[in-house]
């Protein structure tokens, strides 16, 4: 009885669209469509964008970050997607904390990795260690000093600025003389100032900073594996990265890590920190550095951005950080001679301070520096950059880091450069 029902309404449905088919379909067509309309809970249609296949342009992308990844580390960042409470994954975030020990030279049990950019680690380290009220002290010679300062009033802190123009340097008995006078629980200084294109010396500033009971928070976002650095010999508490630069991976995680005189600080606090995503008591446990042995959930973290993450650590593992090292002080000594043959003016005059890296040039006297940006890019498919916040309209940004840190990408940048001089506009001026 069901079976011969079925089969009659089959024929049935069969019928009805046979005579929507014929003659009848075409006279009741409008009428349709405006009954599907009616029924449907869609109003804003697929737009046509989506409806087209993902379209990338390759480019060199030889300006501060980020840079041209390697095809091993775009191969790790297209594995099949685990779970991120999986036992896998969390081996895979284990090497990732001994990959970061090793880049910033450190023994810190408190080493992960940040879910986002370096303004991710950035924010962490300032919503940590800092409670409303209390006093920071901070260098401002380039965009990065601003961004830390403007982070720690949000939070409420009392923040004090040693400012300087941009690749500006502070000699350790300036900053001495202003702990002293402010008082902090907290002092930044960005080693690798990339709005800039300064690298600023570390020595004996972690000293200055125990003698007056204050922490001391490194920026290495541009610097990190291009120059040395080294976290527990420098007596450095707080130290971040991006993972874009000279590590070679995609934007997205920021290594972080903080020694036991911050973790005294951070887990000692009167107030929670303004953030929960950022909230270290939580974070120390997703990444197993609490001592606990289960692990809760906190966040989703950035599956694949870790695969990536640690293809890209174990590169640099691969090739020894002093390799590294001399590799970029190679590169960035042959981009500088070819800049100074093109009769270009390199920014900072001290080579011993440039941050080979990101090298800036002052703007070529008579012209526009987004003319001659533009005119790279549209000709030679190639990203350089102008100044970031207080270098804007005094520099221009060559970054040859990571993967892109080779000789022959030197050429071809000069080759851009010398291309936009000769037909680019100079004014008379």
């Amino acid at each position: 009885m069901q079976r011969a029902l079925i089969g009659r309404s089959a024929s049935l449905a069969q019928q009805a669209a046979a005579a929507l088919d014929g003659p009848l379909a075409a006279r009741n067509a409008p009428a349709l469509q405006r009954l599907e309309r009616s029924m449907s809970s869609v109003t804003i249609p697929p737009p046509e964008c989506m409806l087209r296949p993902l379209e990338v342009p390759l480019r060199y992308l030889f300006g501060p970050g980020p840079s041209n990844v390697p095809p091993r580390v775009l191969a790790a960042q297209s594995r099949p997607i685990i779970g991120h409470l999986h036992p896998e994954m969390y081996e895979i975030m284990n090497d990732i904390k001994k990959g970061i020990q090793y880049a910033f030279q450190t023994n810190n049990n408190m080493t992960i990795a940040m879910s986002g950019s370096g303004h991710a680690a950035m924010e962490c380290a300032v919503f940590n260690v800092v409670e409303p009220g209390e006093s920071v002290l901070i260098t401002i010679n380039g965009i990065w000093g601003e961004r830390v300062a403007d982070i720690a009033e949000r939070m409420g802190a009392n923040v004090h600025r040693m400012v300087k123009p941009p690749g500006g340097y502070y000699t350790n008995e300036e900053i001495e003389q202003a702990m002293e006078k402010h008082k902090p629980v907290l002092f930044f200084l960005a080693h690798g100032e990339s709005s800039a294109g300064l690298c600023h010396p570390v020595d004996g500033i972690g000293d200055i900073c125990r003698k007056h009971n204050c922490l001391f928070l490194v920026d290495t976002v541009a610097s990190l594996g291009a120059a040395p650095i080294f976290m527990d010999q420098q007596k450095i508490d707080i130290l971040y990265c991006g993972s874009q630069k000279a590590l070679n991976s995609p934007p997205g995680t920021a290594p972080i890590s903080f020694n036991d005189r911050a973790c005294n600080k951070m887990f000692n606090r009167k107030t929670k920190p303004v953030s929960y995503l950022f909230d270290m008591t939580h974070l120390s446990n997703y990444w197993g550095c609490d001592g606990q042995s289960v692990r809760l959930y906190h966040h989703t973290g950035p599956v694949s951005g870790f695969f990536a993450l640690r293809e890209s650590l174990s590169i640099l593992a691969e090739r020894g950080l002093e390799e590294s090292w001399r590799k970029h002080k190679e590169v960035a000594a042959y981009l500088y001679k070819g800049l100074e043959d093109l009769g270009l003016k390199l920014f900072i005059p001290d080579k011993d301070l440039r941050l080979p890296s990101v090298t800036t040039i002052s703007i070529p006297e008579g012209y526009d520096w987004r003319e001659m940006l533009t005119y790279i890019m549209k000709n030679h498919s190639m990203e350089m950059t102008g100044g970031l916040g207080p270098s804007i309209g005094m520099v221009m940004r060559i970054g040859l880091m990571g993967y892109n840190c080779e000789k022959t990408n030197a050429d071809k940048a000069l080759h851009a450069l010398a291309d936009a001089l000769k037909n680019c506009k100079k004014s008379k001026a």
